[in-house]
């Protein structure tokens, strides 16, 4: 009976410890499985946010390009519309219409075949003179005055540039930072930024503002700094560090221009002496020996000689300048 009675006890008692070591192992396992989950869930969560962060860089590329190819149609309109006769009037700074530029050149057209026809030529350099003065000399007006402000543009947009990225970094909104180059810079920086600062008051939003802004000032300065804030305006990215590279690089143009222009004047010079020199020779015998070279502007033939010799020196001008234009 006290066997037994012992045997039972040992059943029991190994029973309770066999109890406890499965409860201790099931928890253990169960926590191991928990320690687990979160060290392998972990690189789960990580590649999650990693794949979004792609996704995010990716739909802003896409985006870019989507505003640089609308950008790009939109240059390929403003060109076409930069050509006509409003928009060279109005890039040339001047408040002519085409009435009033159509009507001055009939003018200076009839005037000078007057003056001609006065001088005793026949009727062919008459009306040639009158061509080439009623439509050649306006048009090469207005293209001069055209060069000459986009010239002062580009050389003062630089300075404008850095005034919007010190704005910026103060922490001045992009409008207060218009204005203030429209206050403060010369001309026609002013004048142009005044005129995108009078849109944008009366609810123009900025992109159609400086679609105004380039068809009015149609040079590639100008074109960069439009790109960079419409892309900064809807993809976002530090505008200041952006406008400051732009300014960088518009600096590094202007010089590389100028050392261009020192390489290209021994160029101009020759090309000036050359094209001077028919002329010079023409007064230098007029004056040694005026019977000689009378014939030349009284006979017929002589004035056809002093026409085709005109045009052949235009044609040579012409060449001669695109072969020292360098484009930079």
């Amino acid at each position: 009976m006290g066997d037994l009675s012992f045997i039972i006890a040992a059943i029991a008692a190994f029973v309770a410890v066999a109890g406890v070591g499965l409860a201790f192992t099931g928890g253990g396992n169960k926590r191991q499985a928990q320690r687990v989950q979160v060290a392998v869930g972990a690189p789960l969560h990580a590649g999650k946010r990693q794949t979004s962060a792609l996704d995010q860089t990716a739909q802003k590329k896409r985006q870019v390009q989507e505003t640089l190819k609308e950008l790009e149609e939109r240059q390929k309109a403003a060109r076409k519309r930069a050509f006509t006769l409003r928009a060279k009037l109005e890039q040339a700074g001047v408040s002519w219409t085409p009435q009033h530029f159509w009507i001055a050149s009939a003018v200076i057209g009839v005037v000078a075949a007057f003056a001609v026809f006065a001088a005793g030529m026949n009727v062919l350099i008459t009306l040639s003179a009158g061509f080439v003065a009623g439509l050649g000399l306006p048009r090469w007006v207005v293209g001069f005055l055209v060069a000459r402000r986009q010239k002062q543009f580009v050389n003062n947009f630089a300075d404008a540039i850095d005034i919007v990225v010190r704005g910026v970094k103060s922490g001045l909104p992009l409008n207060e930072c218009l204005k203030i180059i429209a206050r403060e810079s010369p001309e026609p920086v002013r004048t142009e930024f005044a005129k995108l600062n009078e849109n944008i008051a009366v609810g123009v939003d900025l992109d159609e503002g400086m679609r105004r802004m380039t068809q009015r000032m149609p040079v590639s300065e100008l074109n960069f700094f439009a790109i960079v804030l419409v892309i900064q305006a809807k993809t976002g990215g530090n505008l200041a560090e952006a406008l400051g590279n732009l300014s960088a690089v518009l600096r590094a143009r202007k010089l590389m221009g100028e050392k261009i222009q020192a390489l290209s004047s021994e160029a101009k010079a020759s090309a000036m002496i050359i094209g001077a020199l028919p002329p010079l020779v023409l007064c230098i015998v007029m004056v040694v020996a005026p019977d000689y070279m009378g014939l030349m502007f009284t006979h017929p033939l002589g004035q056809l000689m002093l026409l085709g010799g005109l045009m052949w020196m235009g044609i040579g001008i012409l060449v001669m300048r695109g072969m020292i234009n360098f484009k930079h």
